[in-house]
């Protein structure tokens, strides 16, 4: 991803927001023969406090990635959208898209089959304890030999990453004034509303404006 020094993303507890809120990751590497991607959840490792995330990939993607021999990249994307150039006013200007995004990369550590159960139970969690009657991993209909069967067909990895880059490109080169335009339009119910960016511009707004007084 090339990088804007006026749209980097930096801080690591905004980082760890974007991951947290957006999980489904794109998994990229650079293999024999070409390069390779995949989709999976993945979360921040809970017992760290830094961008350190875990997840699995199913049999055989682990060969297709050598998973645990060579370089991952990890792609968290946040809330994007199309920036018409008639919202800017009556200036020169084209169309953009505003973005999120965060990159992790590192060769991952391969999980034991325990620790992968466990993150497999975390990420079943995550995603289950929002429904009004969850299905926890662990609990009836399945059973031990269910979970470890379909457990078994999983690698689980680790990846502390070695390189980071991050971007949040919401408009920041833009006057004040066009930026609450923006959020207004992409808060409104127009072809390109995007509330969910309309949101992170304005996270991204207020604390300009707060740093700034």
């Amino acid at each position: 991803m090339r990088q804007n020094p006026s749209f980097t993303l930096a801080d690591v507890a905004e980082m760890r927001r974007v991951i947290n809120a957006n999980p489904w990751a794109t998994i990229a590497s650079d293999g024999p023969e070409g390069m390779v991607a995949s989709h999976y959840a993945v979360l921040l490792d809970e017992e760290r406090d830094d961008l350190t995330v875990v997840g699995h990939v199913g049999r055989p993607d682990d060969l297709i990635h050598g998973m645990g021999e060579r370089e991952l990249l990890v792609v968290f994307q946040g809330p994007h959208g199309y920036i018409s150039p008639g919202w800017y006013g009556d200036v020169p200007a084209v169309p953009t898209w505003n973005y999120t995004a965060v990159h992790l990369a590192g060769v991952p550590e391969i999980l034991t089959a325990e620790e992968n159960l466990t993150v497999l139970d975390r990420l079943v969690d995550r995603f289950e304890r929002r429904m009004p009657d969850p299905r926890r991993m662990w609990e009836r209909p399945n059973d031990a030999a269910f979970v470890e069967r379909l457990a078994a067909g999983t690698v689980g990895f680790r990846l502390t990453p070695t390189r980071v880059v991050a971007k949040r490109k919401l408009s920041q080169n833009k006057p004040a004034e066009t930026i609450e335009t923006v959020i207004a339009e992409l808060e409104g119910d127009g072809p390109y509303a995007q509330p969910a960016l309309a949101h992170e511009m304005r996270r991204a707004q207020d604390a300009r404006t707060g740093a700034a007084r």
